[in-house]
């Protein structure tokens, strides 16, 4: 286990019984992930470190959303529709769930592997008060899915995750457009995947990845 994860667990043991009072004005955040097209990733853990001192440990893991290859398409297509050069304009929320029972996050830990490479990598995202300042603000807007204006608030953290150990985060609302939170560089962790408990071996590329990473290769320094 690293010493950023020792340190969590001893610090949820130590606090776990501390009153915990929310800054926030809605129940629970939403903390997701995503990959460009083919650039396949499989995150091992996201661990919260909360505004109050509070530690959620695994807050997020697995697959991260991936708009190409298809979930259900098994063979590799004749023609490539995913771009994976840069970042979209309007992130979606990605895969993830709600952080139901903390606070407003102050730092966000995440190992995950790069499977086009392979890598593993670990980082840690600064959520600074005046993030989370936006994340209390109730804004008006109109959204197009309902076809009113309505009143909401960029209660969702998003995070994409590239090759080259690149993670940039954004925090969003259902209609509300995205703002940049950071964009930080990680480390390479020689330990490596699963904490060295796989001998080294990491998760298999998909066929329709691995076929375009061999056409047309990695598109570093575009994240």
């Amino acid at each position: 286990m690293s010493k950023l994860l020792v340190a969590a667990t001893l610090l949820l043991l130590l606090d776990g019984c501390t009153a915990h009072n929310r800054s926030m004005p809605y129940d629970a955040w939403r903390l997701g992930f995503f990959v460009p097209d083919y650039m396949e990733a499989w995150i091992e853990t996201a661990d919260v470190f909360d505004g109050s001192g509070l530690v959620y440990v695994q807050a997020g893991s697995g697959v991260p959303a991936i708009s190409y290859p298809r979930v259900l398409r098994k063979e590799v297509p004749s023609k490539f529709r995913g771009d994976p050069r840069g970042w979209p304009e309007r992130p979606g929320w990605g895969a993830g769930k709600y952080v139901t029972g903390a606070d407003l996050p102050r730092q966000i830990y995440v190992r995950w592997q790069s499977q086009v490479e392979p890598q593993t990598y670990h980082t840690r995202i600064d959520i600074p008060e005046s993030i989370r300042n936006i994340m209390r603000k109730k804004e008006k807007t109109f959204c197009r899915f309902t076809g009113k204006m309505e009143v909401q608030y960029r209660e969702a953290i998003v995070i994409g995750l590239a090759p080259g150990g690149i993670a940039k985060a954004w925090v969003t609302g259902p209609c509300l457009s995205p703002i940049e939170v950071a964009r930080v560089r990680a480390k390479v962790d020689p330990v490596g995947p699963y904490d060295g408990k796989s001998g080294g071996k990491y998760r298999p590329l998909s066929p329709t990845s691995k076929a375009y990473i061999e056409k047309f290769g990695v598109p570093y320094g575009s994240w």
